[in-house]
């Protein structure tokens, strides 16, 4: 048994519902009565048959503002849920703020660019753009997680709903440890792991602290907390925002993950609807870091 869940906060007409209804049942599943789990906002539509022709065939719906997620209805209920946190759990990448601050944003960028072209892998684009982060006053760490990280809208009603259901959450991050400790603190994650920056004499030295938190660390993170918590994969979330610079590091991630996580935005915010999805829309203004969202 599967299901289909169509999201679209405020916009899910019974006509929408009815076309993904009729679109299965064109391609011989065998489907159910529809259940609204929110009026207007989303819906479940319980059906028989292929997982891969019913993703296939409701990605063929065209109406904008509708995500779609299709899945095993046995594998709903997550136990783990792995998660990064640039432009995922916040709304922006902590490393472009913060050469922001420095007023080295277009070097930042270039050597991104590097990165895109494969050029470079996240390691060394990692320890490059924070070697011209060095000689940075500790301070303005603090300074610009205040002015600039904001939680992603939903972020922490995922992950509050996830815990409230017996769940354990990590929070994962090739980001910075002094942006990644109160943002974890703020959603309610269980534990973080990210790099750390080298402070001496209260200035960044330009240097990360090994071991670097990379693609290869969120997947090593992933197997550890399923197999410590006796969890197949089947029973975890694991949320990674795949950028194009690290796209190639992702895919081995994709391939063990049972459930890898795209940008999306739910009825319940922009996270509450991350699954196997078959659209994409741009993560919404969020709320500070340090407050409830």
């Amino acid at each position: 048994m599967f299901v289909a869940t169509l999201i679209a906060a405020g916009k899910l007409t019974g006509e929408v519902v009815r076309e993904a209804i009729d679109r299965l049942d064109a391609t011989e599943h065998e489907v159910g009565a529809p259940h609204w789990i929110d009026q207007g906002d989303a819906a479940d539509i319980f059906f028989q048959g292929s997982l891969v022709s019913a993703r296939a065939e409701l990605a063929k719906m065209d109406h904008g503002a509708l995500d779609v997620v299709v899945q095993p209805l046995g594998d709903r209920t997550k136990k783990l849920i792995i998660a990064d946190m640039d432009s995922t759990m916040i709304t922006v990448e902590c490393i472009d703020e913060l050469a922001d601050y420095a007023g080295i944003k277009p070097q930042i960028a270039a050597i991104t660019e590097r990165a895109m072209r494969g050029e470079l892998d996240f390691r060394a684009a990692l320890i490059e753009r924070v070697g011209l982060l060095g000689g940075m006053a500790e301070a303005t760490i603090a300074e610009c997680r205040a002015e600039r990280v904001r939680l992603t809208r939903g972020a922490r009603t995922l992950v509050q709903t996830m815990k409230a259901h017996g769940a354990w959450s990590v929070l994962v991050s090739g980001g910075f440890l002094p942006f990644a400790a109160p943002v974890a603190e703020a959603i309610g994650f269980d534990k973080v792991v990210a790099n750390d920056l080298e402070i001496a004499g209260g200035k960044l030295t330009g240097k990360v602290t090994e071991p670097i938190v990379d693609s290869t660390t969120k997947l090593e993170t992933l197997r550890a907390e399923a197999a410590a918590r006796g969890l197949a994969l089947g029973d975890t979330l694991e949320s990674i925002q795949p950028r194009l610079a690290e796209l190639a590091e992702i895919v081995p991630t994709l391939s063990t993950s049972a459930d890898a996580l795209h940008r999306a935005v739910g009825p319940l915010g922009d996270l509450a609807g991350r699954l196997p999805l078959n659209r994409r829309r741009p993560l919404a203004a969020g709320t500070p870091a340090g407050t409830q969202a």
